[in-house]
C-alpha cells in the first residue's frame, strides 16, 4: 500500500544523502528545511519511507507572484518508476493551491527533465552547472 504524508526534515535526510549526495562531499541538509513555511512529504510503501520531497517558500527572479521551490526530491533506486514522485507533487500542489501559491519551481537535474516534463513542468533558460552535482535546468509549474 502506498501512503503519502507529511514528514519531518530529519526523515528526508537518509534518502537525500543516499540518492542525491552519493559520493559527493555536500550536506543533505538545506538551510531552509526548518523555516515555518517549509514542508516535507514522504511516500511510504508498506510503512517504509521510499521517496521524499521538500517544498520551501523561495523566490526566483524569473517568476512573479507567490513562489515555492521544490528541493531534495529523491526516490530509492528499487522504487523508481512507480509514480511516487508524481504522487508527491500532486499532494504538494493541493497544499500549495490552498496557500494561494502561483509557481512551484526547482533546479532540476538534466537527467530528470523527462520526469518533470511528464508531470507538467516547463523549462526556462539554459542548462547550468551546480558545482559537484552537475548540469541542471530551472523548471516550473504554474499552480
Amino acid at each position: 500500500m502506498i501512503e503519502i504524508r507529511f514528514i519531518s526534515a530529519e526523515e528526508t535526510y537518509g534518502i537525500r544523502k543516499e540518492m542525491l549526495r552519493r559520493n559527493i562531499d555536500l550536506s543533505e541538509k538545506n538551510d531552509d528545511d526548518y523555516n515555518d513555511t517549509s514542508f516535507h512529504l514522504g511516500a511510504f510503501i508498506d510503512g517504509k519511507l521510499v521517496s521524499v520531497a521538500t517544498f520551501m517558500q523561495n523566490d526566483n527572479e524569473n517568476f512573479n507572484g507567490v513562489q515555492y521551490r521544490l528541493r531534495g526530491m529523491a526516490t530509492l533506486d528499487n522504487y523508481q518508476g512507480k509514480g511516487l514522485g508524481r504522487m508527491l507533487i500532486i499532494e504538494a500542489v493541493k497544499k500549495l493551491e490552498s496557500m494561494d501559491v502561483n509557481i512551484l519551481w526547482c533546479n532540476a537535474r538534466s537527467g530528470a527533465l523527462k520526469f518533470y516534463k511528464k508531470i507538467g513542468f516547463k523549462t526556462i533558460g539554459t542548462e547550468f552547472d551546480i558545482h559537484l552535482i552537475g548540469p541542471h535546468y530551472v523548471m516550473y509549474l504554474n499552480i
